[in-house]
């Protein structure tokens, strides 16, 4: 199932990513920084929603949250429906 998430407080403006049986099959952060957004991206496709969200959750940068913690944030709220 593919997801958009609006993102707040971070240089990403929106992640839109793809999930099938809890796996991430695709990531893309729009805006951002565009090395580190595709590098996480890449290293995400294949892994388990509950493992990224552990290795993501609470990372921060410029503030209290990031690019990827907010990618976190999004599959907690979207996936697991938390």
């Amino acid at each position: 199932m593919k997801y958009t998430y609006k993102t707040k407080g971070c240089c990403a403006t929106q992640i839109n990513f793809e999930v099938e049986e809890n796996i991430i099959k695709e990531v893309e952060f729009i805006q951002g920084c565009r090395g580190n957004t595709q590098g996480i991206a890449r290293l995400l496709v294949g892994m388990n929603v509950e493992e990224a969200i552990k290795r993501l959750k609470g990372i921060p940068c410029r503030g209290e949250t990031s690019c990827p913690d907010q990618l976190a944030l999004a599959l907690e709220k979207l996936v697991l429906n938390k």
